[in-house]
């Protein structure tokens, strides 16, 4: 790919506007900071320079880049596919690869793509997609849902997709790798996986086909003979990791942080129902628990969920154990409970779909009435159970004291002891110390692995290191500081420090063979000089001149420690002459010392 398109994107695209479609950004200054998406932390250290077009986070992971590493650190994705993610958001055509040198990845993403068309045109044009096509219609689907969320229809054929693909020079394997495609385990025939299913194309977050759910629309039988299920999803592929994805959230970001909190629902019909209800800031699970990592990417959104899906709190469901993790996080958890369908008197809702299809306000009604965890907790036991019998209360206090055990917080967690606690007519003390002999079950709400962590953190910086980092801080801050500076002066730092200094001195202007690597750790401190605040009465010269002193000092003893290993190695080798000139060098060098020191 030439420079030319990698900088028309550069010039279109506006860091901010980049980074703010991911994590929510607060101005700070002339600059924008957040929580940093790639480590776990509570006060927001990432940065974000619309003037340098830079990101930098100044805590403990120490990322920091343009936009492409931005893209590919937060998708986890090549420069490759940033590129292609970046262009299409710039509206920039990129010249098209051989194909027999594109990689795996971008071929994978290209069968995806083109089995979503292939769906969507047999869903329009075939006459069994027409009946399709009526029955979402009669669920409520409108024909501007449909095209937006690309919904379509696989043909009741064992190879119409595979050929298709093929037509378009792909092989059959590269459609299996894509999950659209098995292998026939007796005549080793490929076959299509979605056969006669209403289709509902799975997106990542930056809006690329990466996989697909589908909904059985006929009886259908698989080659042993037994009903195909009522669902099937793609499975995990190089594209496509469904721990990592959340169905929806591509098109929920931006009203999710402007509303500031997310609707989890169950599965696509109800994310697509609820979103076309005017409800926007909503994604869907699939049915699945919520992981560390789905978590991790709702947390760049709101810290705030309203979970919409049935969660029967008295078994040991999937989803039960993803709303526990959620606490973990340190999610402000609401639950969204179905109301009493209208139509039939004592029966709910069963999902929020029908609430919607009946009428979009009663579900507004019940998300402000959504209840808070403790509250939903409680309810819940005393439907079940009678508080007035010695037997009730013991199965009060066996429901709740596992959900009380797992609450991270302990002023909240004493809250909900409180309650028990007047709900039971016990002590508070006796709550804790049944608590105590509850076995804690292990969360770890960690942003990313362990491993990963390790491997990012910053490397630990000697004191000479700080210093040179605060004096170029200084520097960037009061330029006058430095135009005394002259080479001798520089000797005893780092060749980074004495760049950084005459890029200062030259008017903050690079030379013209200066490398990337220093152009990047330049703009960085840059932009941490602009986020540095310093006390309002301190006299930035002064403290240049002590800290520039201090590092000449820390270099003096330094070089007295190398001139007292000389001296040793010099006794023991019994050379009087080598020694005599250490003595005297050593002596020099702490009369330098000393006069430094009382300066």
């Amino acid at each position: 790919m030439s420079n030319s398109s990698i900088e028309e994107i550069k010039n279109r695209l506006n860091i901010v506007d980049v980074v703010q479609s991911y994590i929510k950004l607060h101005k700070a200054g002339a600059n924008y900071r957040a929580v940093c998406p790639f480590h776990s932390e509570k006060k927001p250290s990432f940065f974000v320079s619309p003037a340098r077009q830079i990101w930098h986070c100044f805590g403990s992971c120490g990322s920091g880049g343009d936009i492409f590493s931005f893209v590919m650190k937060i998708e986890g994705v090549e420069f490759g596919d940033a590129l292609r993610i970046l262009a299409q958001k710039a509206g920039v055509e990129l010249v098209r690869q051989d194909p027999k040198i594109k990689t795996e990845r971008q071929r994978l993403f290209e069968i995806c793509e083109l089995a979503c068309q292939f769906f969507q045109a047999y869903l329009e044009k075939s006459d069994s997609g027409k009946e399709v096509k009526k029955y979402l219609q009669e669920r409520g689907f409108s024909e501007e849902t449909i095209k937006k969320w690309r919904v379509g229809y696989s043909p009741d054929s064992w190879q119409g997709l595979s050929d298709f693909l093929v037509g378009k020079g792909f092989k059959r394997e590269e459609a299996a790798s894509a999950g659209l495609a098995l292998k026939s385990e007796k005549g080793g025939d490929f076959y299509d996986r979605f056969r006669a299913r209403i289709m509902f194309p799975i997106f990542s977050i930056s809006s690329q086909t990466v996989g697909f759910g589908g909904r059985v629309f006929k009886n259908l039988k698989r080659p042993d003979g037994q009903d195909e299920a009522k669902y099937i999803n793609t499975p995990n592929t190089l594209i496509y990791d469904k721990s990592r994805i959340l169905y929806g959230l591509n098109k929920a970001g931006i009203e999710a942080r402007k509303k500031d909190f997310i609707i989890l629902v169950e599965g696509y019909v109800d994310a697509i129902m609820v979103n076309q209800a005017g409800f926007e800031n909503v994604a869907a699970t699939s049915g699945t628990a919520l992981t560390n990592f789905q978590l991790e990417i709702l947390k760049r959104y709101s810290d705030n969920l309203f979970t919409a899906f049935d969660m029967d709190v008295a078994g040991d469901s999937a989803t039960k154990r993803g709303i526990d993790l959620a606490q973990a996080f340190g999610f402000n958890i609401k639950i969204i409970t179905m109301p009493e369908n209208p139509d039939t008197p004592g029966i709910l809702f069963k999902d929020p779909a029908d609430v919607v299809a009946k009428d979009p306000k009663i579900l507004e009604e019940r998300i402000e009435k959504a209840k808070t965890i403790h509250d939903f907790y409680f309810d819940s036991a005393l439907s079940k159970f009678d508080k007035s019998s010695v037997e009730g209360k013991n199965k009060i206090s066996k429901f709740l004291l596992p959900v009380i055990k797992k609450i991270p917080n302990k002023i909240e967690q004493s809250l909900w002891v409180k309650t028990l606690s007047g709900l039971l007519g016990v002590k508070e003390e006796d709550i804790f110390e049944e608590l105590k002999k509850l076995r804690s079950e292990s969360f770890e709400p960690t942003f990313f692995p362990k491993e990963i962590l390790k491997k990012s953190a910053l490397e630990p910086k000697t004191r000479k290191n700080i210093l040179e980092e605060y004096l170029s801080l200084l520097a960037l801050k009061s330029p006058k500081a430095v135009q005394s500076l002259n080479e001798e002066h520089l000797n005893v730092f780092s060749p980074k420090f004495t760049q950084i200094i005459n890029y200062i001195k030259n008017n903050f202007s690079f030379s013209e063979n200066a490398e990337k690597e220093l152009i990047d750790a330049i703009n960085c401190l840059v932009l941490k000089s602009e986020i540095l605040e310093l006390d309002a009465g301190l006299d930035i010269e002064t403290e240049f001149n002590c800290c520039f002193k201090e590092v000449k000092i820390l270099e003096i003893k330094n070089k007295l420690d190398k001139i007292c290993q000389q001296i040793k190695t010099a006794e023991q080798e019994k050379n009087s002459q080598k020694l005599q000139e250490l003595i005297e060098e050593f002596n020099l060098c702490s009369k330098t010392r000393r006069e430094l020191e009382t300066a």
